[in-house]
């Protein structure tokens, strides 16, 4: 797109009650930028004016073969519409979309189902509550064992927790660390590095240190009053219960000291007890979301969960690997994973 149409598709996401950051064309530059797909955005008009859009980009996979998704490596996604007829337009133009680029699947990943026709996609859950209006309120925001968690981390175990964008590579390697210990793939650093560049102060580093050794960080970012930690990434060999539970904190603290007012926690498969388990014991409640996916008649959809048993020997493989090494493959394989 040029500069214009950029700028008011920038504008709708904006200005749509259900927009998010993932629908912004700063997520989907960011995307092609740092992994190299290519978009095939599709925009709705009612004469001059843009009455709806769905951003979507062309993944080839070397696992799964050609898709369509909106968005990639995104919470959310899926078509905005002004009313009822936009969203079904949308849909049909995505469905010609994949029967002209011959890709196995349309994926959407919207927070409400939205796509008429398209089949639902289940097991995903989203994670968000509204923040107290001071930051003097935050403790009693949290459920007493987190509250005392991030306490014993903070009383006991001496840790503290910075804010500084310079501190992104280090949360990254951090955050490599965690993927490689789940068996999973991380992003590359330039791919943050390019949300840090176009976000600027809406993109938040933040890092719990003990002993001036960084125990775990998270990259945060911020769109319309709602700030959404993207990743964790922590050591395991530092032994400090409660880190996490405090980064979180403090960076609760500091969206309400800037005026912010909810906190999303992102999605997690449903089956993820950890994860899941771990945002409860914030206290936030799962809330199912709307995922729906069109498939190509006579094909399969792709199943690149985690959770896949064709995937579980290479998991357990991947845990065990040099760091250096699945940071390298994780880089490449994740081009063809959209997370």
């Amino acid at each position: 797109m040029d500069a214009a149409a950029a700028a008011g598709w920038a504008d709708y996401v904006e200005q749509c009650p259900q927009g998010t950051l993932f629908h912004h064309p700063d997520w989907c530059a960011a995307v092609q930028e740092a992994f190299g797909h290519r978009p095939r955005h599709l925009v709705a008009q009612r004469g001059e004016h843009i009455v709806g859009v769905l951003p979507l980009l062309e993944i080839n996979s070397v696992l799964a073969g050609r898709m369509l998704v909106s968005v990639p490596y995104g919470t959310y996604g899926g078509i905005l519409g002004d009313d009822e007829d936009v969203c079904a337009a949308l849909a049909g133009a995505a469905v010609c979309l994949a029967q002209t680029r011959r890709a196995s699947v349309v994926d959407l990943r919207s927070a409400v189902a939205s796509a008429p026709g398209f089949e639902p996609v289940d097991g995903y859950v989203g994670f968000v509550r509204d923040l107290p209006d001071t930051a003097d309120e935050v403790a009693a925001f949290l459920p007493k064992r987190a509250r005392a968690a991030a306490r014993h981390a903070r009383d006991r175990d001496g840790v503290v927790v910075r804010h500084d964008a310079a501190l992104l590579p280090i949360v990254w390697q951090l955050y490599c660390r965690s993927m490689r210990r789940l068996g999973s793939l991380n992003y590359p650093l330039g791919f943050f590095e390019s949300l840090r560049r176009r976000l600027g102060p809406r993109a938040w580093v933040s890092v719990a240190w003990k002993d001036e050794r960084p125990v775990c960080g998270t990259v945060s970012f911020i769109f319309r009053g709602t700030i959404t930690p993207y990743i964790l990434g922590a050591d395991e060999r530092i032994g400090c219960e409660g880190a996490a539970n405090l980064l979180y904190w403090s960076v609760m603290e500091r969206a309400v000291g800037a005026g912010l007012r909810r906190f999303d926690y992102g999605r997690s498969r449903a089956e993820n007890r950890g994860a899941v388990g771990f945002k409860k014991n914030q206290g936030f409640e799962p809330q199912a979301l709307g995922y729906q996916r069109y498939v190509e008649p006579g094909r399969r959809a792709p199943d690149l969960k985690p959770s896949n048993p064709r995937y579980a020997l290479a998991r357990r493989v991947w845990s065990q690997l040099p760091l250096p090494v699945t940071r390298a493959l994780g880089v490449w394989l994740s081009r063809s994973v959209p997370g």
